[in-house]
C-alpha cells in the first residue's frame, strides 16, 4: 500500500473521504537515457555484452536492488527482464526508475467479478481482456496460500525444472546437468523458474489453457471426437488405430474416467511421439500400440506406463509396456484406451493436480504429497507449450467460446505486476526474436501438421497472411516467408498446394511444401479444376506429382482412386468435409 501525504489537512481530509476504498499497487520499470547501452551478463563491463539497448525503450525491472559494481560503473547496476525470463544488468547511470501506481479499485463489471472470486489487481487487465473475448469462459481463483518468494525459491531446487535454451541468465550453473554439458536442456535458474510460474505472464488466448479444468466436459462430447482427431492425425499410433474407432473410443474412455480427451490426446502423443522416419521404417515402441505383437495379441499400451529405464535396459520397452498392459487387463482398444486414462486421472486430476500448470507445479495438494512434489514434468516450459495444443483443437472445431473453467495460482506477496502488457497479452515468447523450438515443434505447436518437407493441415481458402502469422505466433516475428508456385514471395491471397513456407527459427531454417489435400490445382481452393484433375489422373491422362498427388490422395490411402473423385465431389457439393 501506498500513503499519500498532502500539504494541507483539510484537503487530505476531503480526499480521503473520497478515497476511503481505494488502494495501489505498485510496479517498477527501468527507463534507458544513454544511448547505445550495454546491456550485460553480470554487474561489471567484465561479464558478457549480451545486446545493445536504445534510448527511451522500457523494460520490466527483476527487483529495485542497486547490485554492486564489479567494473565499469560505479552507480553500481540494476537487474532487468528484456525478454521473457531472460534477464541481465544495466548500468544504473544510464537507469531511470519509473514507478508505477495500478488502482486497486475495480471500475468495471468484468474487475468488480474478478475481485470477488479473489484475483488481485494486477490480474484483472489479462483477465479481462480475454473475458471481453470469450465471456463464457471461466476464472477461478485458485488461493494457495504460499508465499511467492518462497515457491519460487522452492521450485529452484536442483533438478526440479529444466530449460531448452542457451540463455545464461535461464540457467542455473551451480546445479549438474543431468544430460551432460552438451546438451540444449539446462537446470532453470530461479528467473527462469519465477517467469513460468507467474500466471500473469500467460493470459492470452492460447496459453491461458494451462489453467484449464482438465475434468470432462459432457456438453462437448459430440465435438471431442473431431478434436481428438486434430491433435494426433498425422502421428503413427493413430494411422493404425483410426480405422478401429481410435477417437471415438478415447472419447468414452475419458467421459467414464472423468478426464479431458484433449489433454489425454496430448498425452498420449508426448509419450508416443509421431512415429514418422524418412525411410519408412517403424517406429521402436510400434508393437505397443500395434495390437499384433506375437504373445500379446490385443493388448495396447498407448502411454507409456511400466517402461521404466531399469526395466527397459533389461526386457525391452516392448516386453515392459505390453506386460504392463497383460498384467492390468488392457486388452483391446477401449478397456487400454480407458486404462491408461483412468490411470493418469487417478494420479494427477483426482488429487488436485487438475491443471497442467498443476502438474509442473503442485502448489495445492490435496492427497498428502510434499508441496512443490509429485511434478509430471521437468520441462519448466511444457505447460505453456501443451496449453497451445489444447487451444488449437478448441479452435478447430469452433468451441473456443465454450463454457470453459480456468483455476488459476494466486500467491501471497506477489511481486510487481507479472511481465504483461496493458491488455494482457505476453511480451514474450512471442517475441522478436527466433524461437529455439525445433521446426517440426513449430508448425504442429501452431495448429499444422508436419512430415518431412511438407505443411499440411491448412484449411481451403486460408490466406497467406493468416497461415503465416500462426506459424510467427510461435517462431517469432519476421520468421516465416511464403512463396508461390512460381517462388515468389507472397505476403496476401489464398496459399495453395505447392507454395513453399520457409520457418526460420534460432538455428537452422527449413523449407516446407504445401499440401491441402482435395486442391490439386493450387489455388487455395477445392473446385470443378480439381475434380477433373483428379478425374483425369485416374483415367491416366494427366499426371498429378509430388505435393499434387499428396493432395489428390484425400482418402489417404497412398492412391489416388474412385474414393478420392468421390471425397472431392462430395466436397464441392458441401456434404463431405475433405480431411486436411
Amino acid at each position: 500500500m501506498q500513503k499519500k501525504y498532502l500539504k494541507y489537512i483539510c484537503l487530505f481530509a476531503i480526499l480521503f473521504m473520497i478515497n476511503i476504498n481505494v488502494s495501489y499497487a505498485n510496479t517498477f520499470k527501468a527507463e534507458i537515457t544513454g544511448t547505445e547501452v550495454a546491456l550485460r551478463s553480470g554487474p561489471g563491463t567484465n561479464h558478457e555484452k549480451k545486446k545493445t539497448l536504445i534510448k527511451g525503450a522500457q523494460y520490466k525491472m527483476v527487483d529495485t536492488k542497486v547490485y554492486p559494481n564489479e567494473s565499469g560503473c560505479a552507480e553500481g547496476w540494476r537487474l532487468i527482464y528484456y525478454e521473457a525470463s531472460a534477464s541481465g544488468y544495466v548500468c544504473n547511470k544510464y537507469v531511470k526508475v519509473i514507478e508505477e501506481v495500478v488502482n486497486e479499485t475495480p471500475t468495471t463489471d468484468c474487475e468488480k467479478e474478478m475481485q470477488k472470486a479473489g484475483f488481485p489487481a494486477s490480474y484483472w487487465p489479462g483477465l479481462c481482456s480475454l473475458k471481453s473475448k470469450y465471456p463464457n469462459w471461466q476464472f477461478k481463483a485458485l488461493l494457495t496460500g504460499l508465499d511467492w518468494t518462497k515457491s519460487v525459491n522452492a521450485e529452484s531446487a536442483c533438478g526440479e525444472s529444466y530449460i531448452q535454451t542457451s540463455e545464461s541468465s535461464n540457467i542455473d550453473y551451480s546445479c549438474p546437468n543431468m544430460y551432460g554439458s552438451n546438451s540444449t536442456w539446462h537446470p532453470a535458474s530461479s528467473t527462469a523458474i519465477a517467469y513460468y510460474m507467474d500466471p500473469r505472464n500467460f493470459f492470452d488466448e492460447k496459453q491461458i489453457f494451462q489453467f484449464e479444468n482438465l475434468k470432462y466436459t459432457s456438453s462437448l462430447y459430440s465435438v471431442f471426437p473431431d478434436a481428438i482427431t486434430s491433435v494426433v492425425d498425422g502421428a503413427r499410433f493413430y494411422e493404425v488405430n483410426a480405422s478401429k474407432g481410435f477417437s471415438t473410443s478415447l472419447n468414452d474412455a475419458c467421459k467414464k474416467a472423468d478426464i479431458n480427451p484433449i489433454f489425454i490426446s496430448a498425452r498420449i502423443l508426448n509419450e508416443l511421439g509421431w512415429g514418422k522416419s524418412s525411410n519408412g521404417s517403424l517406429p521402436t515402441n510400434y508393437n505397443l500400440y500395434s495390437g499384433t505383437y506375437a504373445g500379446y495379441e490385443d493388448y495396447y499400451n498407448f502411454y507409456n506406463y511400466g517402461v521404466s529405464d531399469e526395466c527397459a535396459n533389461t526386457k525391452g520397452v516392448i516386453a515392459c509396456g505390453l506386460g504392463y498392459a497383460k498384467d492390468h487387463n488392457w486388452k483391446g482398444l477401449s478397456n487400454a484406451l480407458y486404462g491408461g486414462a483412468d490411470a493418469i486421472a487417478n494420479s494427477y486430476v483426482r488429487v488436485g493436480q487438475y491443471t497442467n500448470y498443476l502438474q509442473k507445479f503442485n502448489v495445492v495438494p490435496n492427497n498428502g504429497s510434499k508441496v512443490y512434489g509429485h511434478q509430471y514434468m521437468t520441462n519448466i516450459a511444457a505447460p505453456s507449450s501443451e496449453a497451445k495444443t489444447s487451444y488449437n483443437a478448441y479452435n478447430k472445431v469452433g468451441k473456443l467460446n465454450s463454457t470453459i473453467e480456468f483455476y488459476i495460482p494466486v500467491y501471497n506477496n506477489m511481486v510487481g505486476g507479472g511481465y504483461n502488457t496493458q491488455n494482457g497479452a505476453v511480451n514474450s515468447p512471442d517475441s522478436t526474436d527466433p524461437s529455439k523450438l525445433a521446426i517440426s515443434t513449430i508448425v504442429v505447436s501452431s495448429g499444422f501438421k508436419y512430415s518431412s518437407g511438407y505443411i499440411s493441415g491448412i484449411k481451403p481458402s486460408s490466406s497467406v497472411s493468416s497461415v503465416k502469422s500462426a506459424l510467427e505466433s510461435i517462431a517469432g516475428a519476421n520468421t516465416v516467408t511464403i512463396t508461390n508456385a512460381n517462388g515468389n514471395a507472397v505476403s496476401d491471397g489464398l496459399i495453395g498446394t505447392g507454395y513453399k513456407v520457409t520457418v526460420k527459427n534460432a538455428n537452422t531454417n527449413e523449407t516446407l511444401t504445401v499440401v491441402v489435400h482435395g486442391d490439386t490445382s493450387g489455388d487455395g481452393k477445392i473446385n470443378a479444376l480439381d475434380l477433373a484433375q483428379v478425374q483425369k489422373n485416374i483415367l491416366g491422362t494427366y499426371k498429378l506429382t509430388g505435393a499434387y498427388n499428396m493432395a489428390g490422395d484425400t482418402s489417404g490411402d497412398g492412391k489416388i482412386n474412385a474414393l478420392d473423385l468421390a471425397q472431392v465431389q462430395k466436397n464441392i457439393l458441401g456434404t463431405y468435409t475433405i480431411a486436411q
